[in-house]
């Protein structure tokens, strides 16, 4: 007995991680359901910025959605973002994606224009998207720098024209703010040279 846990085999840590953002997919869209049947009452927990009592909303905003192609429009990439990074280990992941939610929303609640309500796990995507494209280079793992290239020339095209201002109804500020929250991430939550990821 050494004292230390199992590491996860290859294929454990691929159904964890399926398991887990499907179930949180499935979230998003029991949500929006749950949203439409109330007359729509769960859209107030998106964020009114720099109103004292939205800040409890930071994190419920990033689970909300303004209709069903919101949310549709934000499962794949979320899906398959989110599967591939927390291929890394989950504990590691959840800490990726509490620091995206919670400084994007902070972020949000200080510099999206008045009398605006934001919501969606669009500010997630972008920080995942950032996490991948350099969390290879930032741990020079071959794999991880193949995963971040295929992440950019599948998404990049549409994270670029997210960050325009010019679009009507959409948060360019939550997107930038998720993207650089992503890259932070990145170098923040590195794993060192030589590390495994082990998972209770």
């Amino acid at each position: 007995m050494t004292g230390k846990e199992p590491e996860w085999s290859r294929g454990d840590r691929a159904k964890a991680a399926a398991k887990l953002m499907v179930g949180w997919v499935a979230l998003l869209w029991l949500l929006e359901v749950a949203d439409v049947a109330s007359g729509h009452a769960l859209d107030g927990l998106g964020i009114t910025p720099r109103t004292p009592s939205e800040l409890v909303d930071v994190v419920p905003a990033a689970f909300i959605h303004f209709g069903f192609a919101h949310v549709a429009a934000n499962s794949v990439p979320l899906l398959v973002m989110g599967f591939l990074a927390a291929l890394g280990g989950l504990r590691r992941f959840a800490a990726v994606c509490a620091l995206i939610i919670v400084a994007d929303g902070l972020g949000v609640w200080l510099i999206a224009p008045a009398h605006t309500n934001t919501a969606g796990a669009s500010g997630l995507i972008f920080g995942l998207f950032g996490y991948l494209v350099v969390t290879g280079f930032v741990e020079r793992r071959p794999l991880g720098v193949l995963v971040g290239l295929l992440i950019a020339a599948i998404w990049g095209t549409s994270i670029v024209v997210g960050l325009a201002p010019t679009q009507t109804g959409v948060s360019w500020q939550a997107h930038l703010l998720g993207l650089i929250t992503g890259l932070a991430a990145a170098f923040l939550l590195r794993r060192k040279p030589g590390h495994h990821a082990i998972e209770s």
